[in-house]
């Protein structure tokens, strides 16, 4: 079960190395710690999917350990699909939202990251909750793979993939805090 752990603690699996001149995964995940150490007992986690015509959503049981695929919505204009979400996370009583960052192979971020940003920027202060971002590299692929295998028709796989892209981003996520050190893991020698 993920603990609330003290803030200022950072993540040492996301400690990546890079050269000079990269961006993005060095801080990519800085913000992950911080915000799960504000959630409170209960509280779930909101996972994103931004595509150009759709966003894919997920959610997280209260106890922060899976994550399920909760809805695809068509995109609008930014105002409505904000409203949409912030609809969601009240309702089902989210904390922190988790969004799916599209980087380059090599780690970098291109025009798709940067509109991803901006869109997380904009979203915060509507959903008053913390937005971090996970890596989301081919995770469209492999949902589509998975479906494939299931031998789900290409009408379905259209249906869910985007939902279940966001529900693997967030377990990602949700698996990677789950390695994070606890607030008890703090008070060991």
């Amino acid at each position: 079960m993920l603990q609330a752990f003290p803030k200022g603690v950072q993540c040492a699996a996301c400690e990546v190395k890079r050269r000079p001149g990269e961006s993005a995964l060095a801080g990519l995940h800085d913000g992950i710690a911080p915000a799960l150490a504000d959630l409170k007992a209960g509280e779930r986690l909101l996972g994103l999917d931004l595509g150009t015509k759709t966003i894919g959503i997920a959610l997280s049981d209260v106890e922060r350990r899976i994550a399920s695929p909760l809805q695809t919505i068509k995109r609008a204009k930014f105002t409505l699909d904000a409203q949409t979400i912030r609809g969601i996370a009240d309702h089902f009583g989210v904390g922190a939202v988790v969004i799916g960052m599209p980087l380059n192979m090599d780690g970098s971020e291109g025009p798709r990251a940067q509109a991803t940003r901006a869109f997380a920027r904009n979203l915060g202060p509507i959903l008053q909750r913390p937005v971090v971002f996970w890596d989301e590299r081919l995770s469209t692929l492999a949902v589509t793979r998975a479906l494939l295998e299931a031998d789900t028709s290409r009408a379905r796989r259209q249906e869910l993939v985007d939902k279940m892209a966001a529900a693997y981003i967030l377990q990602g996520m949700l698996d990677h805090a789950g390695r994070l050190p606890s607030a008890d893991d703090s008070d060991q020698p």
